[in-house]
């Protein structure tokens, strides 16, 4: 194959990686706004032209969310390289030479190890120090709150149900290593386990106390409706930005963009970065009938995303929208 081809969308993503079938599989995640991608976009079109029994594959991550999720692809430039439908290697940056040599080997190569796994393992306490801390009220339980898996956590759901406790729920039979590590951690060693604020409150026993005592309404945040949040937080500021990361990174180029024009306008703006509350991500989306980011709010009024923003500065309406004039 001596093209380099577009993945526009989920389903041709899956229909290439099925296609490509023992043949190796190059996908090079990239970015418009990148230029270190368009270079590496040329690099891929000459190795397409060295290589035609390889599939060389471009796909805009931030276009197809859906597949950079699922393969944790955090920057641009990112390859992977795939055979039998299957990740074999990943290589991040523009690095022409190394993309190069890897093509080769595994062009040439009949067996294709598994990629060697470079990324340093988080410390176990700091990442139980992340969940417990994920949310105002965190539950570790078996099962989910939805489908819980044992009488105690089916217990525990039903009482922060029926109080209208807001909490966030983690399965410990998902992931042993914490299922083990609280244990320790805390010193608490049975499960449910519900955290406020990052401190420990207890199992059962200790919520049913709680409620006895009528100190669980105080000590737990209470769950607000989702349209009553979202109304309550485009109307936090005059101006927020709703977007991928915050004011000091952006995790996307079109936050970006929109960022440098807002600085450059001159007026005070707050941001909410969606990937930290996925129901904030996808109720928004429904609430405002706008289905991408970043979104701009000005007075509790959506403005519109990042195309709208430069048509208002080429306009020279910009400042005056943001003034809420």
């Amino acid at each position: 194959m001596a093209a380099v081809l577009d993945a526009g969308s989920a389903l041709q993503f899956e229909e290439l990686l099925q296609k490509s079938e023992k043949s190796l599989l190059v996908v090079h995640f990239w970015a418009p706004w990148a230029p270190q991608c368009s270079q590496m976009n040329d690099v891929m079109v000459e190795l397409a032209k060295d290589q035609p029994q390889v599939t060389f594959v471009k796909l805009e991550a931030e276009a197809v969310p859906e597949v950079s999720e699922k393969y944790k692809i955090t920057s641009v430039p990112t390859f992977l390289f795939f055979k039998n439908s299957q990740k074999i290697d990943r290589l991040d940056g523009a690095h022409a030479p190394e993309l190069t040599k890897r093509v080769q080997r595994y062009a040439s190569s009949t067996s294709f190890p598994p990629a060697p796994n470079n990324t340093p393992k988080e410390d176990l306490n700091v990442r139980l120090k992340k969940l417990i801390n994920a949310a105002p009220c965190m539950l570790f339980m078996k099962g989910s709150a939805q489908e819980p898996r044992c009488g105690f956590s089916r217990q525990i759901v039903d009482i922060l149900n029926r109080h209208k406790v807001q909490f966030s729920s983690f399965d410990i039979l998902s992931d042993d290593e914490v299922r083990q590590g609280l244990k320790t951690f805390s010193n608490w060693p049975t499960y449910p386990q519900l955290y406020v604020s990052g401190e420990l409150i207890g199992g059962l026993d200790i919520v049913k106390e709680l409620v006895e005592s009528g100190e669980l309404d105080k000590i737990c945040p209470k769950a607000q409706n989702l349209e009553d949040r979202l109304k309550a937080l485009i109307n936090k500021a005059p101006v927020i930005l709703f977007m991928k990361g915050n004011k000091q990174m952006a995790k996307c180029g079109f936050s970006r963009q929109i960022l440098e024009i807002l600085n450059n306008a001159g007026v005070e703006y707050e941001t909410f970065d969606i990937l930290e509350d996925e129901e904030v991500r996808q109720g928004l989306k429904t609430y405002s009938n706008w289905p991408t980011y970043p979104q701009l709010y000005v007075k509790g009024e959506l403005i519109g995303g990042l195309d709208i923003v430069k048509e208002l500065k080429e306009n020279g309406e910009l400042t005056t929208v943001l003034k809420g004039e």
